[in-house]
């Protein structure tokens, strides 16, 4: 007989905040649930052209028709559910407020940080910097593990408890994957996306390659152009 001890428990997905100078991990956001889907978008930076999104239109340079500028860009969008009654255990006075001001924070400065801007402002700073962020990783298992940046959160709360702190919601998360494209030559989220490349460069050595004799041609038919 299987006993529940023996049932591994399903590794979650989340979202890690890393220290991009020291690389340590200042927090961890581990998803209450897996969500059931996930969609991804890849559209790849074609050289020269225009028209379609990853310029290849018609009306390029026929000598750049095979070649890319950079990685692709890479996004990726699904829902996440929040639900304070699925932790009986737990006490949670507060809802689940907590968890989504920790997500809502992804996309917000800080208190501190928006003080520190208006204090150089009235002392006169021309240009005040944007406010940088924390590196942020998004974690689908082992083998899906990237530098992204949060483009889309959209919360739906759905339940509320007496003093109405919300208790259910669901969100929907959009997020582009930053490449070597978007982050500076050494910067720590570069080489944790390089990493995550090899990694799919390493998965796609261990698919199984297909025959031409599957598709009805021969090595004849490709050398000659004759199909």
């Amino acid at each position: 007989m299987t006993r529940y001890a023996d049932i591994p428990k399903p590794i979650r997905s989340g979202i890690v905040i890393v220290d991009p100078e020291r690389g340590t991990p200042q927090r961890i956001i581990v998803l209450q649930f897996n969500p059931d889907t996930l969609e991804r978008s890849i559209s790849p930076q074609a050289a020269g052209g225009s028209g379609d999104a990853g310029g290849g239109g018609s009306g390029g340079d026929r000598n750049e028709a095979l070649r890319l500028k950079g990685p692709a860009q890479e996004t990726w969008k699904f829902t996440a559910e929040l639900d304070a009654t699925d932790q009986f255990e737990v006490a949670a006075p507060d809802g689940i407020h907590p968890q989504l001001a920790t997500l809502e924070m992804l996309v917000q400065p800080t208190t501190a940080q928006l003080r520190d801007a208006t204090k150089l402002a009235r002392k006169g700073t021309i240009e005040i910097s944007p406010i940088e962020m924390p590196l942020t990783l998004f974690t689908w298992g082992s083998k899906r593990v990237m530098p992204v940046r949060l483009t889309e959160l959209s919360v739906n709360e759905s339940a509320f408890d007496v003093n109405l702190n919300p208790i259910r919601a669901s969100l929907s998360i959009g997020m582009k994957v930053l490449t070597v494209s978007d982050l500076p030559a050494g910067h720590r989220g570069a080489e944790l996306y390089l990493a995550h490349l090899a990694q799919k460069e390493r998965l796609a050595g261990t698919a199984r390659a297909g025959t031409l004799a599957a598709l009805g041609l021969t090595g004849a038919d490709i050398g000659t152009g004759r199909v």
